[in-house]
């Protein structure tokens, strides 16, 4: 009976060790990044102690809409702690309140043409995507670019709150792209 519960005991320990790390983990802003537009790997949520700027690469909750709901039953998002329960997205932004976006077949901002920005017209299955209309961004909202080609960004949802900001995105171990 004895040599039995050895493997179950050495299992369960296993199992709550596993859980104890991740949970750990979670507690100190680290995530696992499984999606192209970045780096895959282990990433940081590190604190923001100032506005937000152009050029910040950060983890940000979406809106709890009908659009990103849409988003997550095309694959393009993963469920998460967010509000709708859809997780967090590391981009870069682009644009802040106040600043002009014109999207063509490129997206420019304040005249001046973002790179690597070219507007996918379907997603990688085929199906029809449809850009964002452009215009000046309101207040209290950011847009949200990654240079990856098939990336799900503010090209495609427009622009969003600020008030989603997790913090700053830093990579700890991941693979190059």
């Amino acid at each position: 009976m004895r040599s039995r519960r050895f493997p179950v005991m050495i299992l369960a320990a296993g199992a709550g060790l596993i859980v104890v790390v991740a949970v750990a983990g979670w507690c100190a802003g680290l995530r696992i990044n499984m999606t192209p537009s970045y780096a895959l790997g282990l990433w940081r949520i590190a604190p923001l102690d100032r506005a937000v700027a152009v050029g910040d690469l950060v983890f940000i909750c979406p809106p709890d809409t009908a659009e990103f709901e849409r988003a997550f039953d095309r694959g393009y998002i993963r469920r998460g702690l967010c509000a709708g329960d859809l997780s967090p997205l590391i981009k870069t932004v682009a644009a802040l309140s106040g600043q002009r976006v014109d999207i063509a077949e490129r997206v420019s901002i304040d005249g001046k043409p973002l790179p690597e920005s070219d507007v996918q017209h379907r997603d990688a299955a085929g199906r029809p995507l449809s850009p964002f209309v452009g215009g000046v961004i309101p207040a209290g909202e950011l847009y949200l670019h990654s240079d990856f080609p098939g990336s799900y960004d503010s090209r495609y949802f427009g622009p969003i709150p600020s008030s989603g900001v997790l913090g700053l995105a830093r990579p700890i171990l991941t693979l190059s792209p």
